[in-house]
């Protein structure tokens, strides 16, 4: 951790912890926030905010880094670059690795990868079950004292309900969510894009909302009979979000997500066959993303998550039917949400950082999303009115599939500061 000081001055500082957004100077010394309001500091480096949003650092639930295992598709050093461009300060890595993340060892290797990386702080998500199997749980305890955050088996969903209601009980010993992606295996298996009229017309084999809107039922049911930490990520569906709207109105604890990939595409835009729109869960149709963006205005929906499921060009350039689900989600998620959240007033700024930096946070029980005196400074500074047109091949991250090529987004991030230390900081003249 550096000790040196920075002084951002002139912008203007959002902090959900503290229901904070005003203008103020922020001092940085030693690695934390030192102060608020600040006169000037000869000694400190400068950035100039003026015209700029000073908020904590993105926090991600859900980011595949690949590594070990899937090089090709991505490694923690190409992960971590693109995360703290895109202004996230840390990164939950998921399990979806070989071999998957189900011993001492496969934790302890990505903690030292991504130390030496000095990039965004990395949490890792151990798997559930043993080998992401469904059959057998993982060592929960040795896991979670080697340092996993968090469980999940990823794209893998637990189908057995049995197996499921025993994580839940389990992971409570170490005060540990269960990260469950809802999905019925029997309902999904084959399909490659949503069910509905768009699916039917180009002929091509769907996915019901009912593989969702299922497991999810059956989870809050579980979560409520056990009282397990339950966080349903990537929520996508009307039925879903309403069923957690019931939940959570009964009292009961569980939190959910949603992807920046269902905050605005539809299926609709599956008519080009482009391979790069088969993301998991799939695009839907116009009623669902409004249902998904209604989830977050009520507070239904606890947070965002990038969606960051990196694959290689080389398998995403096969045909529809054979491509793998993925995108490169870290660098655009940020833009995408002050596009279609912010700029059309479905969110206010307090709200928007609050799901995208303080609840996660929270959810997972880590530094993050405050710039509360004497917290680590973890920080992004951006530009929130800057157009800019979504590249892929300037892309950091090694995946170039991303639903929103070529389209124009505004908000891009100037600078990433994780523990006081800027790690990013974008070249005016490179744009």
């Amino acid at each position: 951790m550096s000790s040196k000081r920075l002084w951002i001055r002139g912008g203007r500082v959002i902090d959900p912890a503290q229901g904070i957004d005003r203008s103020s100077d922020l001092l940085i010394e030693d690695g934390c926030i030192a102060a608020w309001d600040v006169e000037g500091d000869r000694d400190a480096r400068i950035i100039d905010a003026r015209g700029k949003i000073v908020a904590p650092g993105l926090v991600d639930l859900g980011t595949e880094l690949r590594e070990p295992g899937w090089e090709e598709d991505e490694t923690i050093m190409t992960g971590l670059g693109a995360a703290v461009a895109g202004g996230f300060t840390s990164v939950a890595t998921l399990p979806t690795t070989e071999p998957p993340v189900d011993t001492q060892a496969g934790v302890q290797f990505i903690q030292h990868k991504a130390q030496r990386a000095r990039m965004a702080r990395v949490h890792v998500v151990a798997t559930i079950s043993k080998g992401r199997a469904g059959d057998e749980l993982a060592e929960m305890g040795s896991l979670a004292e080697t340092g996993a955050v968090a469980f999940s088996d990823a794209d893998r969903p637990v189908q057995n309900a049995e197996l499921f209601r025993r994580a839940l009980q389990y992971a409570q010993m170490f005060d540990r969510p269960i990260i469950h992606y809802p999905d019925v295996a029997d309902l999904s298996r084959g399909g490659v894009m949503h069910d509905g009229v768009v699916s039917m017309i180009l002929g091509l084999p769907a996915i019901p909302t009912e593989a969702e809107d299922v497991m999810v039922s059956r989870d809050l049911r579980l979560a409520e009979a056990t009282g397990g930490r339950l966080h349903l990520a990537s929520i996508s569906t009307a039925g879903s979000v309403e069923l957690i709207r019931r939940f959570k109105s009964r009292g009961n604890r569980a939190t959910c997500s949603v992807s920046t990939a269902n905050l605005g595409p539809t299926d609709d835009r599956l008519r080009s066959f482009d391979s790069s729109l088969k993301v998991r869960p799939p695009l839907r149709s116009e009623e669902h993303v409004a249902a998904c963006i209604e989830g977050l205005r009520d507070g239904t929906i606890d947070l965002i998550s990038s969606g960051h499921a990196p694959r290689a060009e080389e398998k995403k350039m096969r045909e529809l039917d054979q491509a793998p689900f993925g995108m490169s989600g870290l660098e655009t998620a940020l833009a995408v949400c002050i596009t279609t959240l912010i700029r059309p007033g479905h969110l206010e700024w307090l709200g928007l950082f609050d799901k995208f930096s303080h609840r996660p946070a929270q959810v997972l029980g880590v530094t993050g999303g405050s710039l509360e005196v004497g917290k680590p400074a973890d920080v992004v500074v951006v530009d929130p009115e800057s157009p800019w047109q979504v590249q892929p091949v300037a892309f950091r991250s090694k995946c170039r599939a991303t639903p929103w090529s070529g389209e124009t987004l505004y908000g891009r991030v100037g600078h990433t500061i994780v523990g006081g230390r800027v790690v990013f900081e974008r070249d005016a003249t490179a744009d």
